[in-house]
């Protein structure tokens, strides 16, 4: 899990010092807390509007400018969270989180310049897309109870002066979240190795159009997801059943124009990329169980959260 990471000890420039030291750290927790790398940059471009509000000697009055700009920004992160789930409800089709690609391969979107590393998400188990979807299914306080906790391994007591409630409550909240977890049966430290395996083999039945296998390959139950938001061709409905989706998968594969699938890290973990004429146009992640059979497919389309996988 990420450790929480403690402020510089520079205070000559404290704005300039928090924001060289703190960006990453608060831009790790927003993605994790909102599942939307747009809406991270936001809230973390907020917490520092709110900085630099302020004077230099009430920069200078804060004992540690970073846990005052993670309380901020979580509490900007609380705020949007009860908004989202409004917007949401008018979101056109299923409703993905925003994949990652490897820092590596993390450009500045479209304009096509480099990230600077401080913009890059640490990347770990709670980061891949099966932690984040069940993030979805969790309150606004729970989320924030969670991440900051287990994950950021805040204490519950500051957790409590962020969320607004007492310890003891919010202590009750990751606890909440953590039976979600267990209940949705997501692997607390995924195997990268046995997943790349299966991924592996999936693309290559899926290009060859191989119906034994593919089926081989999903659990009878497995689950295919598309986030078109309205901007994209995507399923309004969540996809049902190895059968169906090897059909789905199938009719993908021979009506599809040309395009190339690539092998790509997404969310930590190995993913599927389909390009067409130079673009990114979909993104698949992939949850893999114990018996090597693949549980959930989500495939992300909507362009506005592919921003990050467009090369120059």
């Amino acid at each position: 899990m990420t450790t929480r990471a403690e402020p510089g000890d520079d205070q000559s420039d404290p704005g300039l010092s928090t924001m060289m030291s703190e960006r990453r750290q608060l831009l790790s927790l927003a993605y994790r807390l909102l599942g939307s790398l747009a809406d991270a940059e936001d809230a973390v471009q907020e917490t520092y509007t709110r900085w630099y509000a302020m004077s230099r000697a009430q920069q200078e009055a804060v004992e540690s400018p970073g846990a005052w700009m993670t309380k901020v920004s979580s509490r900007i992160c609380l705020n949007l969270l009860g908004s989202a789930r409004t917007r949401r409800e008018t979101y056109v089709g299923e409703w993905i989180p925003e994949p990652l690609p490897d820092s590596a391969e993390w450009m500045a979107g479209a304009a096509g310049g480099a990230v600077d590393p401080a913009d890059r998400i640490t990347l770990d188990e709670s980061v891949t897309m099966a932690f984040l979807v069940v993030f979805e299914s969790m309150t606004p306080a729970e989320r924030v109870a969670f991440v900051l906790h287990d994950v950021f391994r805040y204490p519950f007591a500051e957790v409590a002066e962020i969320v607004g409630r007492s310890p003891a409550a919010c202590r009750q909240l990751a606890s909440s979240a953590r039976r979600r977890i267990a209940a949705a049966r997501v692997e607390a430290s995924p195997n990268a190795a046995r997943q790349a395996s299966v991924v592996r083999r999936f693309k290559a039945a899926w290009e060859a159009q191989d119906i034994e296998t593919l089926l081989s390959l999903l659990d009878p139950d497995a689950t295919a997801i598309s986030d078109g938001g309205g901007r994209a061709i995507a399923h309004l409905l969540p996809t049902e059943g190895a059968e169906q989706i090897v059909h789905l998968y199938l009719k993908i594969a021979r009506f599809a124009p040309p395009r190339t699938i690539l092998e790509r890290t997404v969310n930590g973990l190995l993913g599927l990329v389909v390009e067409s004429e130079g673009r990114i146009e979909t993104v698949f992640a992939f949850e893999v169980a114990d018996d090597d059979r693949i549980t959930h497919i989500w495939a992300v389309r909507n362009p506005d959260k592919l921003r990050p996988w467009q090369l120059s």
